[in-house]
């Protein structure tokens, strides 16, 4: 636990850092986090890195520049053609080390990490309030979880995908989220009632979506039978360890920018 607490101590500047900097320092960090998360999750499914997986890093990378430069969608959607006919073409040539499972993982590790984490920059980009709310989803949830379900934890949720996690400590998770949603709203608009008891319906629904974006992560462990996905921060494990829950609440507060704030012609 004290590993776990100081590991999150020294992380939690540098995340205050790159999201209140926001644009290339930002992206450049998602692209950083992105590319560890991918190899963390093409070695945990496949066993080790292969040739096959070079071209999810590679359209992770082409994906990066076209943050910069404005590429369409045309085009995109040509690099991810071009990307499937490439991992084919692999598999063909080295049959003997690579198989479609490799194959279709490296697309999914794309999606599941390049994609999904590259939110946060038009969040962003668009909201210095709402780009904490992924955050906010996540870890209260995952904090109110453990301290609840620790103590009143009885019945265990899912227990052949997380052993520990209980139906307790889920409701303890929702509840703590949608109280501190409320706090925020409160401290951004404190004068209308409903304002902050939407965001703390949005708050409950982001822990119920954080907290299956974590068992969706543990699915995979289990499946490749590791612990953790790696050792990058010391007591909470990898990317994809730390983030699982972030991955699944980023859409969703992109979403909530799109119905609730975009601007209306």
């Amino acid at each position: 636990m004290v590993v776990r607490i100081i590991s999150a101590v020294a992380a939690i500047p540098l995340l205050l850092f790159f999201v209140i900097v926001g644009g290339v320092p930002l992206k450049c960090a998602v692209l950083a986090l992105s590319l560890i998360g991918m190899y963390e999750l093409y070695k945990a499914v496949s066993g080790k890195i292969k040739a096959v997986h070079l071209v999810g890093f590679i359209l992770e990378v082409l994906y990066f520049v076209s943050w910069f430069k404005n590429i369409d969608t045309v085009i995109m959607t040509l690099a991810l053609a071009m990307a499937t006919i490439a991992i084919l073409f692999i598999l063909v040539v080295f049959h003997k080390t690579n198989n479609i499972h490799d194959g279709t993982v490296t697309l999914f590790g794309f999606f599941y990490l390049g994609v999904l984490l590259s939110l946060i920059c038009p969040i962003r980009d668009n909201s210095i309030y709402l780009v904490w709310m992924p955050f906010i989803f996540a870890f209260v949830s995952d904090t109110g979880a453990y301290f609840i379900g620790s103590k009143f934890g009885k019945h265990k949720l899912t227990p052949e995908l997380s052993p520990k996690k209980s139906v307790e400590g889920a409701i303890g998770g929702v509840v703590s989220t949608a109280i501190v949603t409320a706090i925020c709203a409160l401290a951004l608009d404190s004068s209308s009632v409903g304002y902050i008891s939407l965001f703390a319906i949005l708050g409950a629904a982001g822990s119920v979506i954080a907290q299956f974006g974590d068992l969706a992560a543990s699915s995979i462990k289990r499946y490749a039978g590791i612990k953790d996905y790696g050792k990058l921060m010391p007591g909470h494990g990898g990317v994809l360890d730390r983030f699982d829950s972030v991955l699944f609440t980023l859409p969703y507060v992109y979403l909530i920018w799109l119905i609730m704030f975009f601007p209306k012609d």
